[in-house]
């Protein structure tokens, strides 16, 4: 574990400090984010476990927000593919994802505190990476059965704790983000997923629990379907999509620190939003007939346990369980 939760001292030419600096960083958010929301932004510890696309996503615009405290964990480094739609630069390469994003953290806000676990999320780390947060950004990898486990091993915490999670998907240009509200739901994944379906049901599988059909737009199932037979093919992933999970994922922390409810499912679809509504049409009747084409591929799976031919989208490196 690498910890750096004391605040980072600024330089002397630095106009502001402490809380005046916390005050000015904030002042803009006035008329959008209430005073107590505000509060409970700075006085809140918020969790990243995994710190690539869609966690990463959330870092900076909740230290924007007004987040003071963050705990980080991802085992990961950064890849050259990744600088498509990641939180980094060239010069990131190689190094730790979740350090980097603590460094993002405290370059907006040097007075922030940030907890960083380079193990990621494993049994020895998931008590202390719950023990002091308010709610949960869950961006951990679903593309290896040690990731799903690592996943799951963070929701049951979540529910021992009585944590909000928030994750999300990333397919072609849609964000589909789950809150998952801890306080009030007793099984992970709210009952789709048990930990026996980790050790019996392959990766294919376990995503398909996760992410309900009717949330999978039209131009990722034409995807699937043209290409679910390449053992070389990757998943798509774009900017665009991963940014609006940090877009719809701060709201939502605003929220539920704030007391308040939230949607448990939110769809984005980018595409659909900027296509000509005849477009949009079209796209929409051809959704039913992608599904139609690729339904023999699902129901091979569903019949054949284990077996997968691509992987699924990746959020970002596996953790260990």
């Amino acid at each position: 574990m690498n910890v750096d939760s004391q605040p980072v001292s600024p330089a002397e030419e630095k106009p502001t400090v402490g809380a005046e600096f916390y005050a000015e960083l904030t002042t803009r958010n006035t008329g959008v984010v209430a005073a107590a929301d505000q509060r409970a932004l700075r006085t809140a510890t918020v969790l990243v476990a995994g710190c690539g696309s869609i966690g990463g996503a959330a870092v900076e615009p909740l230290t924007r927000l007004g987040v003071q405290s963050f705990v980080l964990a991802d085992p990961g480094t950064y890849e050259l593919n990744n600088l498509n739609r990641q939180s980094a630069m060239a010069a990131d390469i190689e190094r730790n994802k979740a350090s980097v994003a603590a460094s993002r953290v405290r370059a907006i806000n040097p007075y922030a505190s940030v907890e960083v676990f380079t193990e990621g999320v494993t049994r020895q780390t998931v008590p202390k990476l719950t023990g002091s947060c308010q709610v949960i950004i869950d961006g951990v990898d679903v593309t290896t059965p040690e990731g799903w486990k690592a996943k799951h091993l963070l929701h049951r915490h979540a529910i021992r704790r009585r944590l909000p999670l928030i994750t999300g998907w990333d397919m072609a240009g849609t964000q589909y983000v789950r809150c998952y509200d801890y306080r009030h739901l007793r099984e992970p994944f709210d009952g789709t997923i048990s930990t026996e379906d980790l050790s019996r049901l392959d990766t294919w599988e376990l995503l398909r629990r996760a992410v309900p059909l009717r949330y999978v737009p039209t131009d990722m199932l034409a995807e699937i379907r043209a290409n679910h037979a390449r053992t070389d093919y990757a998943f798509p992933q774009v900017s665009y999509t991963a940014t609006a999970f940090g877009v719809i994922s701060s709201h939502m922390v605003v929220r539920l620190l704030a007391g308040q409810r939230v949607r448990h499912h939110i769809r984005l679809d980018v595409h659909q939003k900027t296509r000509p509504r005849a477009e949009q049409w079209r796209t929409w009747a051809r959704w039913p007939v992608e599904l139609g084409g690729l339904l023999p591929e699902l129901l091979r799976m569903l019949r054949t346990p284990g077996a997968r031919q691509t992987q699924p989208p990746t959020q970002d490196r596996p953790t260990q369980p």
